[in-house]
């Protein structure tokens, strides 16, 4: 079947698609939380036929298109969870859940999958088809640990030779397609430490070890990392977002904790900062007659979108699209656990615009307000189709 054929079947079924998505707008589930969107979407997938529908996880959805012919397995993963915010919007499909919503998109991803899910088993014969294409209802994206390393190990990925995902991007206007070969998103690694000194009254601080004076120059001194330790031109953010020490306003507390972010691209880069924030507090705080101790907690990994499989995403845009509707993205120091997938097989991660200013849907990602352009779901539907064929070898 010529795509063109397929493009026209994707608009036949947009109302189904948009449909899915604003009944898991109106049911939205927490991270590792997500019973009734995962049984939702299971059913669903059931009643396509022609698949295999398992739980990897107790909260997450895998269904399986083999084919009877062995040849190339393709991964499609899609997001299901919500965010805990109070939605504000005033629509006719709002979440029915108090604080929860669907502020990230989880719910336009999930109806995309459902809806390519749909397409493929309708149209291709299981007799005929060489290869397996997966489809991946990833629980607890925005929660660390994630899901992903959990769908991993439970076997998601077994045998699969390619991965593809995609995020609708409201600050980008629908029709836009974005694509990047190499580093996408950073490494979103946390830390704290907690600087020991000696506390008193703070008419004597002469008689204390103060450890807010002493941890302001941890503060300080954490930001010649990036650009005096490290190189200016290497992706680095060090960001000391929590500080908390003392209750009154004539006493030196004892001790004071800090804590915060670090974000990198490149793995080298990453196992290296800890090692180098250490030896900036340990020389403060000797300095100074305190003690501290810090703990340091890996995130996800640096998402890094292999070569190969974007360029076919990228090609397949143009197809769908045209050469207007692909932009390259900039890389962003946000994170996402669709990395975790493509640190193991080849894989691309793409933005698809859902913006559009003359509708009012202007609202950035985790805002009480944040919507998509429905639109953007048919796009997303043609591209991953188009995307899907190419991979698979089938045009």
């Amino acid at each position: 079947m010529e795509l063109k054929a397929w493009l026209e079947l994707a608009d036949l079924q947009h109302n189904q698609v948009v449909a899915w998505r604003r009944y898991l707008h109106q049911h939205p589930e927490l991270s590792f939380q997500e019973s009734n969107t995962a049984l939702y979407i299971e059913e669903t997938l059931r009643s396509f036929g022609h698949m295999t529908v398992s739980r990897p996880t107790a909260t997450s959805v895998m269904a399986r298109f083999a084919g009877a012919q062995p040849g190339p397995v393709l991964a499609i993963r899609a997001d299901i969870d919500a965010l805990p915010i109070q939605e504000e919007n005033d629509l006719p499909f709002v979440s029915q859940s108090s604080g929860v919503m669907h502020a990230c998109g989880h719910d336009g991803h999930t109806a995309i999958a459902l809806g390519v899910a749909k397409l493929l088993t309708e149209q291709l014969d299981p007799t005929s088809l060489e290869g397996e294409i997966r489809f991946i209802f990833q629980h607890a994206e925005e929660l660390p640990p994630g899901g992903a390393e959990e769908m991993i190990a439970a076997g998601v990925l077994d045998g699969a030779d390619y991965v593809i995902g995609a995020h609708l991007q409201s600050p980008v206007e629908t029709g836009k397609v974005g694509v990047v070969a190499g580093p996408m998103l950073a490494s979103p690694d946390i830390f704290t430490v907690t600087v020991t000194g000696k506390g008193g009254h703070a008419a004597e601080p002469h008689l204390t070890v103060d450890a807010i004076a002493i941890g302001a120059q941890v503060v300080t001194n954490l930001q010649h990392l990036t650009s005096r330790h490290f190189s200016p031109v290497e992706p680095l953010v060090v960001s000391v977002t929590k500080f908390l020490g003392g209750h009154t306003h004539n006493i030196i507390p004892g001790s004071v904790e800090l804590g915060g972010t670090v974000r990198c691209m490149e793995p080298g880069l990453r196992e290296e900062v800890p090692r180098r924030m250490e030896q900036i507090i340990r020389g403060i705080t000797e300095a100074h007659g305190a003690s501290y101790e810090m703990s340091y907690t890996y995130g996800y990994r640096p998402l890094i979108n292999h070569k190969k499989v974007t360029q076919i995403v990228a090609g397949s845009v143009i197809d769908v699209l045209g050469s207007n509707a692909l932009y390259t993205i900039k890389p962003s120091m946000a994170a996402d656990d669709m990395s975790a997938y493509i640190h193991r097989i080849p894989g691309t991660y793409f933005n698809i615009g859902a913006g559009n200013r003359e509708q009012g849907i202007v609202y950035p990602h985790h805002h009480p307000r944040f919507t998509i352009d429905e639109e953007a779901l048919r796009i997303g539907v043609k591209v991953f189709i188009a995307s899907a064929l190419k991979l698979m070898g089938l045009r």
